[in-house]
């Protein structure tokens, strides 16, 4: 933690240009070269889209795709990490956990305002270490008193998705700005979050290291899990 109670700034994010190649080269924004409809997003656009944002975006800011386009469920085979292994060094793919087959359904929560723009930037993440062993619910009014925001699960698994080292043994981090709702509009209890699978239980011992999209109780406590936010978003 750093001398104002922040979290420690993990290595700077690409230049915003730079990150969009990288959804371009990983194929999750198409680039084959034929016009894109009004509803879909192509690497002609997103690439327009990170130039215009680039010109006014601070060091270490995120590029993000709307879920619309980029659902947390098709990052996750991308959030690839490198594993050391009896046997030698390995890539382990990302993964959400079985029980959370709905993971695409966990959206804003109410009052958290998320452009509604195909691409938009997330300004200064922070992994929010120092509220490691909070409550999400806790979290929620931490982070609200420093005038910040909560990263959602979208944003959280592209950040991973350009920066995987943001996520290291016993430092992850909930994505407390999204939640599922439930049909009577109250939400699920649960709360999305990212971390490195130790191999155990239904992960399976073949995807031990592997970066982890799953959840959290909305009141439990954790010493492993800061809670992720942002000073704000911009979109172009």
């Amino acid at each position: 933690m750093t001398s104002d109670g922040r979290s420690p700034v993990p290595a700077a994010l690409p230049p915003v240009p730079a990150q969009a190649d990288r959804l371009v080269a990983l194929g999750l924004v198409p680039d084959d070269g034929t016009p894109a409809a009004p509803d879909r997003l192509d690497a002609a656009g997103l690439r327009s889209a990170a130039r215009r944002l680039a010109v006014d975006a601070p060091p270490g800011a995120l590029l993000v795709v709307h879920p619309r386009h980029l659902s947390p469920s098709a990052l996750a085979p991308h959030l690839r990490r490198t594993v050391r292994t009896r046997t030698g060094v390995v890539e382990r793919e990302g993964f959400v956990v079985e029980d959370m087959t709905d993971v695409d359904a966990f959206g804003p929560v109410d009052g958290l305002e998320v452009p509604d723009a195909d691409v938009y930037l997330v300004n200064g993440p922070e992994r929010g270490d120092e509220m490691a062993n909070a409550s999400p619910q806790e979290a929620a009014a931490r982070i609200a008193a420093r005038g910040r925001s909560p990263l959602t699960l979208a944003e959280g698994a592209q950040w991973v998705l350009q920066d995987p080292e943001v996520l290291e043994p016993g430092r992850c981090f909930m994505t407390i700005g999204s939640r599922r709702r439930r049909p009577d509009g109250t939400y699920d209890a649960r709360t999305p979050a990212l971390w490195i699978s130790g191999g155990t239980g239904r992960d399976g011992s073949t995807r031990r290291g592997a970066t982890k999209i799953g959840w959290c109780w909305w009141r439990n406590r954790h010493t492993w899990l800061g809670v992720a936010s942002t000073d704000d978003r911009l979109d172009p």
